[in-house]
């Protein structure tokens, strides 16, 4: 076999073993390790059977990994994201939420997706969202009549709304792939982040419109009495802190005030100041978010040792080369060219989660849209719109599965999934609108940065 046949058995061996389903990082720094040893093997200046370059690429790629600056963010944004939600601060603003939008068609469906894009830009902790949400909301939209199926397609798709909408995690890792700057991902994403979360309230609305009955409107009894002032006053103690608290630290990174490690490491703080405030801050709370904070982190640092091993060994061997030699054989324009990687990335999205096509599959694209004129920052933004889809389609869905992990027993996982598929539309109709007025994507990166 040549190198490049090498690489592609290299990539295909990859995909087969993890839908075995071996843990990822791993199988990356195993198999980046074991065909590099035969990429890299030179007999002539062997002196040991540990005499071998990949094993110094390793150890670099491991360092590089962990004195990025980018990836600096990540555990504090998470930190931020896991005290904020042990803070009993969702709780409230659901409630408020909730009354607030008494009379309008699903109310209760309403107020869990404003909460979800609300606490998307506090932490971009998917499973953390649809968990919190679907022990807050998911039960008293059943109680309230809602049919099971609409209740479970809006704290799934609500819940993933954290990839998109700063301060993304993902994003992040994209800045740390593409090296394109988080800082203006973060800007781009901002519209398209809302935008979707118009469309998926849109449809909610619609549907309890059309359909009532599976959206039954709330009871009076069911409505607590407020006066305006009463109301006013509950939105200021609910909506108001983590309203500073999200501005301050997005604020910063937009105008360019901080960077997002600096302005992550504010997050944090403010976040421990907010769970004080609502006396919520204890020590067991306090030691889960510091635990959750170090597995997740660790969890992405050890996927980027193994993909960017992996990556090199890949490259090394000619296999980025020979994809890149088929894709420009095939004569596409740069319109086919994005609509065949959304295709493609879409397709991953089924039996992969986020983090391996962003780390592995997108720096396989990185030659291909240069070559094609396509902005990396737009390409970005298309993908994490994409990769919404990735948490809703089976067979991975793992948005679904936390709902189910947490639902009462009756709830099926074929309803959730039947209660996803209409947001998957939701989805692709933003990028076609994106597709069609990028603008919506590059203006607020254009206005404040330049092109």
């Amino acid at each position: 076999m040549t190198d490049p046949q090498v690489a592609i058995l290299m990539l295909a061996l990859f995909i087969f073993i993890i839908l075995l389903g071996f843990p990822i990082a791993f199988t990356l720094m195993a198999m980046g390790v074991g065909f590099g040893y035969y990429a890299y093997y030179d007999p002539s200046r062997m002196q040991s059977v540990f005499d071998n370059r990949i094993f110094d690429l390793f150890v670099n790629q491991t360092y590089s990994v962990m004195s990025s600056d980018v990836l600096t963010a990540v555990p504090l944004f998470l930190f931020m994201g896991y005290v904020v939600e042990r803070a009993n601060i969702v709780d409230r603003l659901f409630t408020t939420l909730q009354i607030a939008a008494r009379r309008v068609p699903g109310s209760m469906a309403v107020a869990a997706l404003l909460t979800c894009a609300l606490f998307a830009t506090a932490t971009g902790i998917v499973g953390a969202v649809v968990t919190l949400m679907g022990l807050l909301a998911f039960p008293q939209m059943l109680k309230a009549r809602y049919d099971v199926s609409y209740a479970s397609g809006v704290i799934c798709a609500g819940g993933c709304l954290g990839i998109l909408i700063p301060p993304s995690i993902m994003l992040i890792v994209y800045s740390a792939t593409t090296s394109v700057s988080v800082v203006k991902l973060y800007a781009g994403a901002f519209l398209p982040g809302f935008m979707l979360a118009g469309l998926y309230m849109l449809y909610v609305i619609g549907r309890a419109i059309v359909q009532p009955n599976i959206a039954p409107p709330p009871r009076d009894e069911d409505i607590p009495n407020l006066t305006t002032l009463q109301l006013t006053g509950l939105v200021f103690t609910s909506f108001v802190p983590l309203a500073v608290l999200i501005l301050a630290v997005l604020g910063a990174i937009l105008f360019g005030l901080a960077t997002p490690s600096e302005a992550a490491a504010v997050g944090s703080l403010g976040g421990l100041l907010l769970a004080l405030l609502y006396r919520s801050l204890t020590w067991e709370r306090l030691k889960e978010s510091v635990y959750l904070t170090v597995r997740t982190s660790a969890m992405v640092c050890w996927l980027f040792v193994g993909s960017w091993t992996f990556s090199s060994v890949f490259s090394y061997l000619g296999g980025e080369h020979l994809v890149k030699e088929f894709v420009l054989s095939l004569d596409l324009t740069p319109t086919t060219f994005l609509i065949l990687t959304q295709v493609i990335i879409f397709l991953l999205g089924w039996p992969l989660e986020w983090s391996e096509i962003i780390i592995i599959f997108v720096p396989i694209f990185l030659p291909l849209i240069k070559h094609f004129g396509i902005d990396p920052l737009f390409f970005g933004i298309l993908i994490a719109l994409n990769l919404q889809t990735s948490f809703l389609t089976p067979p991975m869905a793992m948005a679904a599965y936390y709902l189910k992990g947490i639902a009462p027993p009756h709830v099926q996982l074929g309803q959730i999934f039947k209660g996803c598929m209409p947001y998957l539309f939701m989805v692709m109709i933003a990028m076609m609108l994106i597709y069609v007025f990028p603008g919506i994507a590059l203006w607020l990166p254009e206005y404040l940065y330049g092109k």
